[in-house]
């Protein structure tokens, strides 16, 4: 026990004297540690010392370099201020001086005006003086020629006046006369060159065109397949194709007559189509002439296409192209349409080369020009004013419609390519058989026959054969009865015979046919 109280008394003591030891250990460190900081901080302050005594003289030393840059910035603005005012200065001395010199030279100006106003107003004087002793001596020297002459000065003027005019008179006739002539004979002669360089450098081939076609036959046995029993076969080519179909003793040929040449192709072709196939009979006749008429109107586009490609003429509208395609089934006076159109428009367009003038304008006017006669319906307007109406539809320039409408003198010229295509239509014509005037009055006539039976109620269609000496009408069956159609072949024949001229006589045919079609499948 006494052990354990020692023990405890031992280490409460160690426990002071560690304390105690502690205690003074800490206070030492405490005392080293606050003399180490104390230095540092002297150390600190004297280097910020340091430091901003250099900050202080740097920030002095540009505080010193920004005022003298200032101060010279300033002294130079001072200077430009000073100099403008010295500019300004001398400008205004040098104002003053030139208004003072300036109403020095004014003022002596104006007395020398002053002295020539004076002066000249001295001379006035003068002139006027003497010009009133001239006239004194005018009017003494005219009081004398009229007592010596025994006339008076307004009569000596008027006889002289007459003299003049009269001499100027015969002068400028004979000038003028001689002007004309002098032009006239210019003019023809180069009127002539250009028509002979033209005609020269154009040459076609004349075609006459007539109203027969010739079909050739294998053998002499066609021709009664053709004729079919009871002749159906050939009224049934002639009802569809409007063509009449001569069969007669000439040896393996038979011959298809009719005015228009488009109806005529068309039974040829069906014709040749028949006999190559070998089926003949009307069902068979009605679908081949359709089909026949079909591509002859491709065929007319396709005639226009190369035309008007072969005459490099462009932007033509499709129904044009189609008109001018239709010319080569028509002809004018015997003459073929399309290559009367193709001649004209080549003679225009050397024409207008030779006289300066756009040649590709003239090549179309002269293509066009004709285009009226090919209409697909019948009128009763001139062909000129009805090309040029369809030129104006279809969108052609001026020029050329007026061309066109004036060729034949129906409306005034307007510009230079009308009198161009005027005179090439002549020179086309105008050769020695390139027309024949009996063939188109004899064409004319044909039409009208038929023109007449369509003013009447009913008619389908209507064909003149044999030269004009029959006139066949088909009515429409639902329309015209039996009794009804012998009325209309009779007051048909009176119109023909009270509005046509006509040799012979002229039978007129009323057809009337009834079908009934069914299909059995």
């Amino acid at each position: 026990m006494d052990n354990i109280v020692i023990l405890i008394i031992v280490g409460i003591a160690g426990l002071a004297v560690g304390f105690a030891i502690a205690k003074y250990l800490e206070k030492n460190n405490a005392s080293q540690l606050i003399k180490s900081a104390k230095k540092n901080a002297a150390s600190l302050l004297k280097e910020a010392n340091t430091e901003a005594e250099s900050v202080k003289k740097d920030k002095m030393l540009q505080a010193k370099e920004k005022f003298i840059e200032l101060k010279s910035e300033h002294e130079k603005v001072i200077m430009s201020r000073e100099k403008k005012m010295s500019d300004a200065e001398k400008r205004t001395r040098d104002k003053e001086s030139q208004v003072s010199s300036e109403v020095a030279k004014s003022k002596k100006l104006n007395s020398e005006l002053e002295n020539k106003q004076k002066d000249y107003n001295d001379r006035i004087a003068y002139l006027e003086k003497k010009q009133s002793e001239l006239d004194k001596m005018h009017r003494s020297q005219i009081n004398q020629l009229e007592v010596i002459s025994s006339l008076s000065a307004d009569d000596a003027k008027a006889q002289l006046m007459e003299s003049l005019k009269e001499e100027a008179k015969s002068s400028a006739m004979a000038y003028i006369q001689n002007s004309v002539e002098e032009a006239k004979m210019t003019a023809q002669q180069e009127a002539k060159k250009i028509i002979i360089t033209t005609i020269q450098r154009i040459g076609t081939e004349e075609a006459i065109e007539n109203c027969v076609s010739v079909f050739n036959l294998e053998s002499d046995d066609v021709k009664g397949r053709i004729i079919g029993r009871e002749g159906r076969n050939i009224r049934a080519i002639e009802a569809a194709t409007g063509v009449e179909i001569i069969v007669d003793d000439t040896p393996d040929a038979i011959i298809l007559s009719c005015f228009d040449s488009v109806r005529r192709e068309i039974a040829r072709l069906s014709l040749h189509k028949l006999v190559t196939d070998g089926r003949i009979h009307p069902a068979r006749i009605e679908e081949i002439v359709k089909k026949t008429t079909k591509q002859i109107e491709e065929e007319i586009i396709e005639v226009g296409k190369r035309t008007i490609i072969d005459l490099g003429i462009h932007g033509l509208q499709p129904e044009l192209i189609k008109a001018v395609g239709r010319m080569k089934y028509r002809s004018s006076y015997g003459q073929n349409l399309l290559q009367h159109s193709r001649e004209v428009a080549k003679l225009c367009g050397v024409m207008a080369s030779e006289l300066g003038l756009n040649p590709k304008l003239a090549k179309r006017a002269g293509l066009l020009h004709d285009i009226g006669k090919v209409p697909e319906t019948e009128t009763e307007v001139p062909h000129a004013i009805l090309g040029m109406q369809w030129a104006e539809k279809y969108g052609e320039k001026p020029e050329v419609c007026n061309a066109i409408g004036a060729h034949h003198d129906e409306i005034e010229m307007t510009s230079l390519l009308s009198p161009i295509v005027q005179v090439c239509d002549a020179i086309s014509g105008a050769r020695p058989g390139a027309r024949r005037q009996v063939l188109d009055s004899y064409i004319q006539r044909l039409k009208d026959l038929e023109d007449i039976a369509f003013g009447f109620g009913g008619v389908n269609k209507a064909y003149a054969i044999q030269a004009g000496r029959e006139l066949r009408v088909m009515v429409e069956s639902e329309k015209v009865t039996d009794e009804k159609a012998a009325q209309l072949s009779f007051e048909i024949s009176q119109k023909i015979q009270t509005d046509m001229t006509y040799p012979g006589q002229v039978k007129v045919t009323v057809i009337r046919e009834t079908r009934a079609v069914n299909i059995a499948k």
